[in-house]
């Protein structure tokens, strides 16, 4: 009644060994680097030198190259520039939390709180003076 099934499955044919895999931990350093070079752009943007250099810093450990730096300042609203900042920085802690990386994640938080008090209407310069 039923004709047997004459070729391969389209989920067996695919040899493994054809495209090039990526551990967990590897894709988990692509999205960290690319979450933490994107708040580099808005640290800089920002005019947060020292706080751009520590998270310059974390990029170049991730990528094992240093990252590209923001070359100026545009006309965005500052108070934009710090929501977008602290929206990054939380990703970046989300995934820097997911892979373990305490160093990160310590940066992410800081950055979080000092862009929050800029927010806020109290200096974020105190809260990143503070962090080592």
């Amino acid at each position: 009644m039923y004709e047997p099934i004459r070729t391969k499955s389209v989920h067996t044919s695919a040899d493994n060994a054809d495209f090039p895999h990526r551990t967990r931990e590897e894709e988990l350093d692509i999205q960290l680097a690319g979450h933490l070079a994107a708040l580099l752009a808005v640290t800089d943007e920002l005019g947060l030198t020292s706080e751009g250099d520590r998270i310059a810093g974390q990029i170049a450990r991730l990528r094992t190259a240093p990252p590209a730096r923001h070359a100026g300042r545009t006309e965005a609203a500052p108070t934009a520039l710090h929501r977008r900042a602290h929206a990054l920085a939380g990703r970046a802690l989300v995934v820097a939390a997911s892979r373990a990386d305490t160093a990160v994640a310590i940066l992410a938080a800081q950055t979080m709180d000092a862009h929050a008090a800029a927010l806020s209407g109290t200096t974020a310069r105190t809260a990143l003076v503070g962090a080592p």
